[in-house]
């Protein structure tokens, strides 16, 4: 009997939170070649900077960070319904927000995230609310 891995988490887009509040997430495959996975695979990777945006009915990622190279524009692999979705959310005034990339198992795997961005106070508050559970404030 096979046990299901539950995959790694390579990196996290830590901005992410603090620049939006999000909202579903949605896990999708990456369409990449040897060299880009061996980059993965070895933590070489950084997701802060990248967005995802839909292009001719498919989804894609720009700007991420693969070792020494930078800006790299990969495919993600979603569903026709997922991605018309996504495309409504954005319509609406959302954007797709890259938040964590897996990498354990055998598959490659971008969690994304619906998100609107937040206002300036709105990033205060959630400064104050951090520094209050860590303690700062008594």
């Amino acid at each position: 009997m096979k046990k299901k891995q539950v995959p790694d988490m390579v990196t996290v887009n830590r901005k992410a939170k603090f620049d939006y509040v999000l909202g579903d997430e949605l896990t999708v495959g990456m369409v990449l070649t040897g060299p880009e996975v061996r980059a993965i695979r070895d933590h070489h990777v950084q997701l802060k900077g990248s967005y995802v945006t839909i292009r001719e009915g498919e989804l894609w990622l720009y700007g991420l960070t693969l070792g020494a190279e930078t800006a790299q524009n990969i495919k993600l692999l979603a569903t026709r319904r997922q991605i018309t979705e996504l495309e409504r959310e954005k319509v609406a005034g959302s954007t797709i927000v890259p938040v964590r990339l897996l990498g354990g198992s055998r598959h490659i795997k971008l969690v994304i995230a619906v998100g609107r961005g937040k206002k300036k106070y709105d990033k205060r508050e959630t400064i104050k609310k951090r520094d209050i559970e860590r303690g700062r404030y008594t």
